[in-house]
Protein backbone atom coordinates (compact mmCIF):
# COMPACT_ATOMS: atom_id res chain seq x y z
CA UNK A 1 0.00 0.00 0.00
CA UNK A 2 0.98 3.77 -0.49
CA UNK A 3 3.15 4.37 2.43
CA UNK A 4 2.03 8.40 2.95
CA UNK A 5 -1.14 7.35 3.27
CA UNK A 6 -0.46 4.91 5.74
CA UNK A 7 1.50 7.26 7.59
CA UNK A 8 -1.22 9.96 7.37
CA UNK A 9 -4.05 7.31 8.45
CA UNK A 10 -2.04 6.24 11.64
CA UNK A 11 -1.18 10.02 12.23
CA UNK A 12 -4.70 11.41 11.79
CA UNK A 13 -6.04 8.42 14.39
CA UNK A 14 -3.42 9.58 16.53
CA UNK A 15 -3.93 13.34 16.82
CA UNK A 16 -8.14 12.43 17.02
CA UNK A 17 -7.74 10.23 19.95
CA UNK A 18 -5.54 12.82 21.84
CA UNK A 19 -7.85 16.05 20.89
CA UNK A 20 -11.44 13.92 21.93
CA UNK A 21 -9.05 12.79 25.06
CA UNK A 22 -7.78 16.17 25.84
CA UNK A 23 -12.17 16.95 25.35
CA UNK A 24 -13.00 14.85 27.72
CA UNK A 25 -10.07 16.33 29.97
CA UNK A 26 -12.40 19.24 31.52
CA UNK A 27 -14.78 16.57 32.58
CA UNK A 28 -12.38 14.59 34.73
CA UNK A 29 -11.36 16.52 38.07
CA UNK A 30 -11.76 13.77 40.90
CA UNK A 31 -10.08 10.70 42.14
CA UNK A 32 -13.65 8.94 40.85
CA UNK A 33 -13.24 10.39 37.71
CA UNK A 34 -9.67 8.43 36.87
CA UNK A 35 -11.02 5.69 38.17
CA UNK A 36 -14.73 4.79 37.23
CA UNK A 37 -16.12 8.27 35.43
CA UNK A 38 -17.73 9.06 38.35
CA UNK A 39 -20.17 6.11 37.97
CA UNK A 40 -22.24 8.44 35.61
CA UNK A 41 -21.94 6.24 32.02
CA UNK A 42 -25.17 6.12 30.41
CA UNK A 43 -25.90 2.56 28.53
CA UNK A 44 -25.47 3.40 25.10
CA UNK A 45 -22.17 5.71 25.72
CA UNK A 46 -20.77 2.91 27.68
CA UNK A 47 -21.69 -0.12 25.45
CA UNK A 48 -20.05 1.98 22.34
CA UNK A 49 -16.49 2.26 24.88
CA UNK A 50 -17.26 -1.62 25.72
CA UNK A 51 -17.01 -2.39 22.04
CA UNK A 52 -13.90 -0.02 21.69
CA UNK A 53 -12.15 -1.54 24.30
CA UNK A 54 -12.90 -5.28 23.94
CA UNK A 55 -13.13 -5.15 20.14
CA UNK A 56 -9.22 -5.97 20.00
CA UNK A 57 -6.21 -6.87 17.30
CA UNK A 58 -7.07 -10.55 18.20
CA UNK A 59 -10.86 -8.76 16.58
CA UNK A 60 -9.94 -7.19 13.89
CA UNK A 61 -6.79 -8.57 12.28
CA UNK A 62 -6.75 -12.03 13.92
CA UNK A 63 -10.09 -13.30 13.15
CA UNK A 64 -9.37 -12.86 9.26
CA UNK A 65 -6.13 -14.33 10.08
CA UNK A 66 -7.37 -17.49 11.54
CA UNK A 67 -10.02 -17.73 9.00
CA UNK A 68 -7.67 -17.57 5.87
CA UNK A 69 -5.15 -20.13 7.56
CA UNK A 70 -7.72 -22.57 9.08
CA UNK A 71 -11.19 -22.03 7.58
CA UNK A 72 -14.71 -22.17 8.78
CA UNK A 73 -14.10 -23.75 12.32
CA UNK A 74 -12.44 -20.52 13.47
CA UNK A 75 -16.01 -18.80 13.30
CA UNK A 76 -16.27 -19.66 16.94
CA UNK A 77 -13.90 -17.13 17.97
CA UNK A 78 -16.11 -14.46 17.34
CA UNK A 79 -19.96 -16.56 18.34
CA UNK A 80 -17.84 -16.75 21.82
CA UNK A 81 -16.39 -13.43 22.43
CA UNK A 82 -19.76 -11.92 22.00
CA UNK A 83 -21.98 -14.28 23.48
CA UNK A 84 -19.72 -14.01 26.28
CA UNK A 85 -21.52 -10.64 26.88
CA UNK A 86 -24.65 -13.02 27.14
CA UNK A 87 -23.66 -15.51 29.68
CA UNK A 88 -22.39 -11.74 31.43
CA UNK A 89 -25.73 -10.08 31.45
CA UNK A 90 -27.58 -13.33 32.97
CA UNK A 91 -25.39 -14.12 35.33
CA UNK A 92 -22.87 -10.69 36.28
CA UNK A 93 -23.82 -7.72 35.22
CA UNK A 94 -25.93 -6.02 37.55
CA UNK A 95 -24.87 -7.87 41.01
CA UNK A 96 -21.38 -6.73 40.00
CA UNK A 97 -22.76 -2.88 39.71
CA UNK A 98 -24.72 -3.32 42.97
CA UNK A 99 -21.61 -4.29 45.05
CA UNK A 100 -20.01 -1.11 44.86
CA UNK A 101 -16.97 -1.63 43.98
CA UNK A 102 -14.16 0.17 41.47
CA UNK A 103 -12.17 -2.87 40.75
CA UNK A 104 -12.16 -6.91 40.68
CA UNK A 105 -9.72 -6.76 43.82
CA UNK A 106 -12.41 -4.16 45.72
CA UNK A 107 -14.79 -6.46 44.88
CA UNK A 108 -12.79 -9.92 45.74
CA UNK A 109 -12.03 -8.60 49.13
CA UNK A 110 -14.92 -7.09 50.17
CA UNK A 111 -16.87 -10.34 49.30
CA UNK A 112 -14.94 -12.72 51.13
CA UNK A 113 -13.73 -10.22 53.99
CA UNK A 114 -10.44 -11.50 52.99
CA UNK A 115 -6.61 -9.21 52.45
CA UNK A 116 -5.05 -12.30 50.52
CA UNK A 117 -8.06 -13.28 48.17
CA UNK A 118 -7.65 -9.32 47.18
CA UNK A 119 -3.77 -9.25 46.92
CA UNK A 120 -3.88 -12.59 44.83
CA UNK A 121 -6.88 -10.82 42.66
CA UNK A 122 -4.72 -8.14 42.01
CA UNK A 123 -2.13 -10.21 40.81
CA UNK A 124 -3.95 -12.08 38.51
CA UNK A 125 -5.64 -8.73 36.94
CA UNK A 126 -2.12 -7.63 36.68
CA UNK A 127 -1.03 -10.61 35.13
CA UNK A 128 -4.32 -10.82 32.33
CA UNK A 129 -4.09 -7.23 31.53
CA UNK A 130 -0.49 -7.65 30.87
CA UNK A 131 -1.17 -10.31 28.62
CA UNK A 132 -3.95 -9.38 26.79
CA UNK A 133 -1.86 -5.84 26.31
CA UNK A 134 0.97 -7.61 24.32
CA UNK A 135 -1.10 -8.06 21.21
CA UNK A 136 -1.75 -5.07 20.88
CA UNK A 137 1.48 -3.85 20.90
CA UNK A 138 2.47 -6.75 18.14
CA UNK A 139 0.00 -6.43 16.07
CA UNK A 140 0.58 -2.35 15.93
CA UNK A 141 4.03 -3.31 14.94
CA UNK A 142 3.04 -5.35 12.11
CA UNK A 143 0.60 -2.99 10.66
CA UNK A 144 2.43 0.03 11.08
CA UNK A 145 5.28 -1.89 8.78
CA UNK A 146 3.08 -3.16 6.47
CA UNK A 147 1.61 0.17 6.23
CA UNK A 148 5.18 2.21 6.21
CA UNK A 149 7.63 0.42 5.92
CA UNK A 150 8.96 1.20 9.50
CA UNK A 151 10.74 -1.23 12.32
CA UNK A 152 7.53 -2.93 14.10
CA UNK A 153 8.41 -1.91 17.33
CA UNK A 154 7.57 1.45 16.29
CA UNK A 155 3.94 0.79 15.98
CA UNK A 156 4.18 -0.39 19.40
CA UNK A 157 5.69 2.63 20.85
CA UNK A 158 3.09 4.85 19.19
CA UNK A 159 0.22 3.22 20.76
CA UNK A 160 1.83 2.91 24.32
CA UNK A 161 2.53 6.92 24.12
CA UNK A 162 -0.94 7.57 22.57
CA UNK A 163 -2.42 5.36 24.92
CA UNK A 164 -0.81 7.04 28.18
CA UNK A 165 -1.16 10.65 27.13
CA UNK A 166 -4.70 9.53 27.73
CA UNK A 167 -5.03 7.50 30.36
CA UNK A 168 -2.49 10.03 32.26
CA UNK A 169 -4.86 13.49 31.47
CA UNK A 170 -8.40 11.81 32.25
CA UNK A 171 -8.70 8.16 33.38
CA UNK A 172 -11.59 6.76 32.48
CA UNK A 173 -13.78 9.38 32.01
CA UNK A 174 -11.52 10.59 29.40
CA UNK A 175 -10.89 7.39 27.87
CA UNK A 176 -14.71 6.60 27.81
CA UNK A 177 -15.48 8.81 24.91
CA UNK A 178 -12.16 7.73 23.12
CA UNK A 179 -13.45 4.59 23.12
CA UNK A 180 -17.27 5.26 22.26
CA UNK A 181 -15.46 7.50 19.09
CA UNK A 182 -13.03 4.24 18.30
CA UNK A 183 -15.77 1.73 17.94
CA UNK A 184 -17.84 3.80 15.28
CA UNK A 185 -14.35 4.53 13.68
CA UNK A 186 -13.16 0.31 13.67
CA UNK A 187 -17.20 -0.67 12.63
CA UNK A 188 -16.59 1.92 9.81
CA UNK A 189 -13.09 0.77 8.62
CA UNK A 190 -14.03 -2.57 8.12
CA UNK A 191 -17.42 -2.26 6.68
CA UNK A 192 -16.80 0.04 3.77
CA UNK A 193 -13.74 -1.48 2.30
CA UNK A 194 -15.79 -4.94 2.73
CA UNK A 195 -18.46 -3.42 0.70
CA UNK A 196 -16.16 -2.40 -2.04
CA UNK A 197 -14.06 -5.94 -2.18
CA UNK A 198 -17.69 -8.05 -2.33
CA UNK A 199 -17.85 -6.05 -4.90
CA UNK A 200 -15.18 -6.42 -6.85
CA UNK A 201 -15.57 -10.54 -5.73
CA UNK A 202 -19.11 -10.74 -7.65
CA UNK A 203 -17.79 -9.27 -10.67
CA UNK A 204 -14.78 -11.37 -10.95
CA UNK A 205 -17.24 -14.36 -10.95
CA UNK A 206 -14.28 -15.84 -8.32
CA UNK A 207 -15.29 -19.36 -6.87
CA UNK A 208 -16.42 -19.55 -3.34
CA UNK A 209 -14.01 -18.99 -0.58
CA UNK A 210 -15.02 -22.43 0.75
CA UNK A 211 -13.30 -24.22 -1.68
CA UNK A 212 -10.10 -25.38 -0.95
CA UNK A 213 -7.14 -23.02 -1.37
CA UNK A 214 -3.04 -23.77 -0.39
CA UNK A 215 -3.75 -26.78 0.42
CA UNK A 216 -6.35 -26.25 2.86
CA UNK A 217 -10.21 -27.21 3.05
CA UNK A 218 -12.42 -24.79 4.38
CA UNK A 219 -12.96 -26.69 7.06
CA UNK A 220 -9.38 -27.59 7.86
CA UNK A 221 -8.88 -27.85 11.44
CA UNK A 222 -5.49 -26.68 13.71
CA UNK A 223 -5.76 -30.36 14.92
CA UNK A 224 -7.32 -33.80 13.83
CA UNK A 225 -9.63 -36.06 14.87
CA UNK A 226 -10.47 -36.21 18.59
CA UNK A 227 -8.22 -33.25 19.12
CA UNK A 228 -10.45 -31.45 16.85
CA UNK A 229 -13.42 -31.56 18.97
CA UNK A 230 -11.54 -31.05 22.36
CA UNK A 231 -9.81 -27.86 20.68
CA UNK A 232 -13.21 -26.00 19.56
CA UNK A 233 -15.19 -26.54 22.94
CA UNK A 234 -12.10 -25.64 24.80
CA UNK A 235 -12.52 -22.68 22.64
CA UNK A 236 -16.48 -22.15 23.74
CA UNK A 237 -15.30 -22.58 27.30
CA UNK A 238 -12.78 -20.10 27.29
CA UNK A 239 -14.36 -17.38 25.17
CA UNK A 240 -18.28 -18.06 26.60
CA UNK A 241 -16.36 -17.62 30.06
CA UNK A 242 -13.48 -15.22 30.00
CA UNK A 243 -15.36 -12.29 29.39
CA UNK A 244 -16.85 -11.64 32.43
CA UNK A 245 -13.27 -12.19 33.84
CA UNK A 246 -11.40 -9.51 31.85
CA UNK A 247 -10.83 -6.66 33.95
CA UNK A 248 -11.19 -4.19 31.73
CA UNK A 249 -14.49 -5.37 30.92
CA UNK A 250 -15.19 -5.80 34.21
CA UNK A 251 -14.38 -2.03 35.58
CA UNK A 252 -16.76 -0.94 32.87
CA UNK A 253 -19.74 -2.37 34.95
CA UNK A 254 -18.64 -0.23 37.72
CA UNK A 255 -19.16 3.18 35.59
CA UNK A 256 -22.71 2.16 34.85
CA UNK A 257 -25.30 4.69 37.44
CA UNK A 258 -27.16 1.47 38.39
CA UNK A 259 -27.33 -2.59 38.25
CA UNK A 260 -30.73 -1.65 35.58
CA UNK A 261 -28.46 0.50 33.50
CA UNK A 262 -25.19 -2.49 33.55
CA UNK A 263 -28.20 -5.13 31.91
CA UNK A 264 -29.10 -2.11 29.04
CA UNK A 265 -25.75 -1.95 28.70
CA UNK A 266 -24.59 -5.66 27.85
CA UNK A 267 -28.00 -5.64 25.80
CA UNK A 268 -26.13 -2.70 23.41
CA UNK A 269 -23.26 -4.36 23.66
CA UNK A 270 -23.99 -7.20 22.30
CA UNK A 271 -26.05 -5.62 19.28
CA UNK A 272 -22.96 -4.06 18.74
CA UNK A 273 -20.47 -6.79 18.49
CA UNK A 274 -22.97 -8.80 16.56
CA UNK A 275 -22.40 -6.08 13.57
CA UNK A 276 -18.96 -5.84 13.77
CA UNK A 277 -18.42 -9.64 13.96
CA UNK A 278 -19.93 -10.49 10.64
CA UNK A 279 -17.04 -8.24 8.83
CA UNK A 280 -13.81 -9.92 10.00
CA UNK A 281 -14.57 -13.80 8.22
CA UNK A 282 -15.19 -11.87 5.24
CA UNK A 283 -11.69 -10.23 5.04
CA UNK A 284 -10.48 -14.03 6.25
CA UNK A 285 -12.58 -15.88 3.33
CA UNK A 286 -11.73 -13.32 0.88
CA UNK A 287 -8.28 -13.66 1.61
CA UNK A 288 -8.39 -17.42 0.73
CA UNK A 289 -9.45 -16.63 -2.51
CA UNK A 290 -6.72 -13.52 -3.46
CA UNK A 291 -4.12 -13.86 -1.09
CA UNK A 292 -3.59 -17.51 -0.45
CA UNK A 293 0.07 -17.03 -0.03
CA UNK A 294 -0.16 -15.58 3.23
CA UNK A 295 -1.43 -18.17 4.61
CA UNK A 296 1.61 -20.00 3.75
CA UNK A 297 4.37 -17.23 4.73
CA UNK A 298 3.11 -16.80 8.34
CA UNK A 299 1.56 -13.68 7.39
CA UNK A 300 -2.20 -14.38 7.69
CA UNK A 301 -2.41 -11.84 10.55
CA UNK A 302 -1.71 -8.75 7.89
CA UNK A 303 -4.27 -9.94 5.32
CA UNK A 304 -7.17 -7.40 6.77
CA UNK A 305 -5.17 -4.81 5.32
CA UNK A 306 -3.34 -6.57 2.43
CA UNK A 307 -6.73 -7.31 0.30
CA UNK A 308 -7.47 -3.90 -1.40
CA UNK A 309 -4.09 -3.49 -2.95
CA UNK A 310 -4.47 -6.84 -4.11
CA UNK A 311 -8.14 -6.60 -5.31
CA UNK A 312 -8.29 -3.22 -6.37
CA UNK A 313 -5.42 -1.40 -6.12
CA UNK A 314 -4.43 2.05 -7.56
CA UNK A 315 -5.90 5.26 -5.60
CA UNK A 316 -8.88 3.77 -4.38
CA UNK A 317 -7.06 0.69 -3.01
CA UNK A 318 -4.70 2.98 -1.35
CA UNK A 319 -7.52 4.80 0.50
CA UNK A 320 -9.19 2.01 1.04
CA UNK A 321 -5.76 0.36 3.00
CA UNK A 322 -5.67 3.79 4.64
CA UNK A 323 -9.14 3.39 6.40
CA UNK A 324 -8.35 0.05 7.56
CA UNK A 325 -4.80 1.23 8.70
CA UNK A 326 -6.73 4.12 10.70
CA UNK A 327 -9.28 1.30 12.14
CA UNK A 328 -7.12 -1.00 13.15
CA UNK A 329 -4.69 1.73 14.77
CA UNK A 330 -8.11 2.84 16.62
CA UNK A 331 -8.45 -1.04 17.49
CA UNK A 332 -5.04 -1.08 19.37
CA UNK A 333 -5.15 2.16 21.12
CA UNK A 334 -9.01 1.60 22.49
CA UNK A 335 -8.37 -1.83 23.95
CA UNK A 336 -4.60 -0.82 25.61
CA UNK A 337 -6.67 2.47 26.96
CA UNK A 338 -9.07 -0.10 28.55
CA UNK A 339 -6.61 -2.80 29.60
CA UNK A 340 -4.35 0.38 31.03
CA UNK A 341 -7.26 1.85 33.12
CA UNK A 342 -7.85 -1.64 34.56
CA UNK A 343 -4.43 -2.16 35.35
CA UNK A 344 -3.54 1.27 36.69
CA UNK A 345 -6.21 1.15 38.97
CA UNK A 346 -5.15 -2.13 40.98
CA UNK A 347 -1.65 -1.49 40.88
CA UNK A 348 -2.57 2.66 42.64
CA UNK A 349 -4.46 0.81 45.15
CA UNK A 350 -2.46 -2.27 46.30
CA UNK A 351 0.82 -1.29 45.33
CA UNK A 352 1.77 2.29 44.31
CA UNK A 353 -0.49 3.65 46.93
CA UNK A 354 2.73 3.43 49.83
CA UNK A 355 4.35 6.34 47.89
CA UNK A 356 1.28 8.17 46.24
CA UNK A 357 -2.34 8.94 46.37
CA UNK A 358 -5.24 9.23 44.77
CA UNK A 359 -4.70 10.18 40.69
CA UNK A 360 -0.88 10.60 41.21
CA UNK A 361 -0.52 6.95 42.16
CA UNK A 362 -3.01 6.07 38.97
CA UNK A 363 -1.25 8.08 36.63
CA UNK A 364 2.36 5.97 38.16
CA UNK A 365 0.89 3.14 38.05
CA UNK A 366 -0.32 3.56 34.24
CA UNK A 367 3.25 4.10 33.11
CA UNK A 368 4.79 1.44 35.07
CA UNK A 369 1.77 -1.39 33.85
CA UNK A 370 2.46 0.10 29.91
CA UNK A 371 6.30 0.34 29.78
CA UNK A 372 6.35 -3.38 30.92
CA UNK A 373 3.71 -4.73 28.55
CA UNK A 374 5.60 -3.30 25.66
CA UNK A 375 8.84 -5.22 27.29
CA UNK A 376 7.24 -8.35 27.62
CA UNK A 377 5.22 -7.80 24.06
CA UNK A 378 9.39 -7.33 21.95
CA UNK A 379 9.89 -10.94 23.70
CA UNK A 380 6.78 -12.71 22.01
CA UNK A 381 6.72 -11.45 19.20
CA UNK A 382 6.45 -14.82 17.04
CA UNK A 383 3.02 -15.82 19.26
CA UNK A 384 0.34 -15.02 17.05
CA UNK A 385 -2.50 -12.11 17.36
CA UNK A 386 -5.51 -14.13 18.29
CA UNK A 387 -3.53 -16.82 20.21
CA UNK A 388 -2.22 -14.70 22.36
CA UNK A 389 -5.71 -12.91 23.19
CA UNK A 390 -7.30 -16.34 22.93
CA UNK A 391 -4.92 -17.20 25.88
CA UNK A 392 -5.79 -13.96 27.96
CA UNK A 393 -9.24 -15.02 27.60
CA UNK A 394 -8.75 -19.27 29.18
CA UNK A 395 -6.73 -17.22 32.32
CA UNK A 396 -10.10 -15.75 32.88
CA UNK A 397 -11.90 -18.11 32.57
CA UNK A 398 -10.20 -19.97 35.12
CA UNK A 399 -9.42 -17.73 37.83
CA UNK A 400 -12.09 -14.94 37.57
CA UNK A 401 -15.21 -16.73 36.24
CA UNK A 402 -15.79 -19.21 39.00
CA UNK A 403 -14.59 -16.36 41.32
CA UNK A 404 -16.92 -13.68 40.22
CA UNK A 405 -20.38 -16.20 39.86
CA UNK A 406 -19.76 -18.00 43.05
CA UNK A 407 -18.92 -15.21 44.45
CA UNK A 408 -22.46 -13.23 43.53
CA UNK A 409 -24.48 -16.61 43.60
CA UNK A 410 -23.68 -18.93 46.84
CA UNK A 411 -23.40 -17.76 50.15
CA UNK A 412 -20.81 -20.95 50.76
CA UNK A 413 -17.69 -19.58 49.22
CA UNK A 414 -15.07 -18.86 51.91
CA UNK A 415 -11.36 -17.40 51.10
CA UNK A 416 -9.50 -20.30 51.47
CA UNK A 417 -11.63 -22.06 48.80
CA UNK A 418 -11.45 -18.97 46.63
CA UNK A 419 -7.36 -18.83 47.34
CA UNK A 420 -7.17 -22.36 46.35
CA UNK A 421 -9.50 -22.41 43.28
CA UNK A 422 -7.27 -19.33 41.60
CA UNK A 423 -4.03 -20.79 42.37
CA UNK A 424 -4.80 -23.78 40.79
CA UNK A 425 -6.86 -21.82 37.66
CA UNK A 426 -3.88 -19.28 37.89
CA UNK A 427 -1.03 -21.82 37.92
CA UNK A 428 -2.43 -24.05 35.42
CA UNK A 429 -3.36 -21.79 33.07
CA UNK A 430 -0.52 -19.53 33.49
CA UNK A 431 2.00 -22.80 32.46
CA UNK A 432 0.04 -23.09 29.47
CA UNK A 433 0.54 -19.33 28.18
CA UNK A 434 4.36 -20.23 29.10
CA UNK A 435 4.59 -23.30 27.53
CA UNK A 436 2.84 -21.79 24.38
CA UNK A 437 5.08 -18.85 24.03
CA UNK A 438 8.24 -20.87 24.17
CA UNK A 439 6.55 -23.53 21.82
CA UNK A 440 3.90 -26.18 22.44
CA UNK A 441 5.00 -30.07 21.45
CA UNK A 442 3.05 -31.55 18.81
CA UNK A 443 0.20 -33.95 19.68
CA UNK A 444 -2.57 -34.19 22.68
CA UNK A 445 -0.06 -32.76 25.07
CA UNK A 446 0.01 -29.54 22.89
CA UNK A 447 -3.41 -29.36 22.41
CA UNK A 448 -4.21 -29.61 25.86
CA UNK A 449 -1.56 -26.83 26.49
CA UNK A 450 -2.89 -24.75 23.92
CA UNK A 451 -6.18 -24.67 24.75
CA UNK A 452 -6.52 -25.69 28.17
CA UNK A 453 -9.95 -24.02 29.40
CA UNK A 454 -11.40 -27.12 28.91
CA UNK A 455 -10.06 -29.01 31.68
CA UNK A 456 -8.68 -25.83 33.77
CA UNK A 457 -12.20 -23.87 34.02
CA UNK A 458 -13.48 -27.14 35.59
CA UNK A 459 -10.89 -28.07 37.68
CA UNK A 460 -10.22 -24.53 39.29
CA UNK A 461 -14.23 -24.53 39.98
CA UNK A 462 -14.36 -27.54 41.73
CA UNK A 463 -11.54 -26.65 44.00
CA UNK A 464 -13.32 -23.50 44.59
CA UNK A 465 -16.12 -25.76 45.70
CA UNK A 466 -14.37 -28.46 47.27
CA UNK A 467 -12.28 -26.51 49.73
CA UNK A 468 -14.99 -24.05 50.88
CA UNK A 469 -17.39 -27.08 51.97
CA UNK A 470 -14.18 -28.15 54.07
CA UNK A 471 -13.71 -24.99 55.57
CA UNK A 472 -17.34 -23.44 56.25
CA UNK A 473 -15.99 -22.13 59.49
CA UNK A 474 -14.20 -19.41 56.64
CA UNK A 475 -17.27 -18.04 55.46
CA UNK A 476 -17.65 -14.43 55.81
CA UNK A 477 -20.13 -13.67 58.28
CA UNK A 478 -22.15 -10.75 56.53
CA UNK A 479 -21.67 -13.18 53.46
CA UNK A 480 -25.91 -13.69 53.07
CA UNK A 481 -26.47 -9.90 53.64
CA UNK A 482 -23.65 -9.13 51.13
CA UNK A 483 -25.49 -11.36 48.21
CA UNK A 484 -28.89 -9.00 49.16
CA UNK A 485 -27.42 -6.34 48.19
CA UNK A 486 -26.21 -7.75 45.26
CA UNK A 487 -29.72 -8.68 43.94
CA UNK A 488 -31.77 -6.56 45.35
CA UNK A 489 -32.43 -4.06 42.81
CA UNK A 490 -31.29 0.22 43.59
CA UNK A 491 -35.05 1.35 43.74
CA UNK A 492 -35.69 -1.36 46.50
CA UNK A 493 -33.03 -0.33 48.76
CA UNK A 494 -33.88 3.15 48.52
CA UNK A 495 -37.33 2.00 49.60
CA UNK A 496 -36.18 0.53 52.39
CA UNK A 497 -33.96 3.39 53.25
Amino acid sequence: MNQAAGITAVAVVSVLTLAIGAWGLRFSRTTSDFFVASRTVRPTLNASAIGGEYLSAGSFLGIAGLVLVFGGQMLWYPVGWTAGYLVLLLLVAAPLRRSGAYTLPDFAGARLASRRVRQLTSMLVVAIAWLYLIPQFQAAGITLELATGLDPRLGGLVVAAVVLVNVLAGGMRSITFVQAFQFWLKLTALLVPAFFLLLVWWGDGATSPADTVGGAAWANPIVSGGQSYYATYSLIAATFLGTMGLPHVVVRFYTNPDGRAARRTTLVVLALLGMFYVLPPVYGALGRLYAPDLADSGASDTVVLDLPSRMVGGVGGDLLSALLVAGAFAAFLSTSSGLTVALSGVLAQDVFARWATGVQSFRLAAIVGVVVAFALGQLAADVGVATAVGLAFAVAASTFAPLIVLGIWWAGLTDAGAIAGLLVGGLTTGAAVLVTFLGAPAGWTGTLLTQPAAWSVPLATLTMVGVSLLTPQRRPAGATRFLVRLHTPERVQLDRG
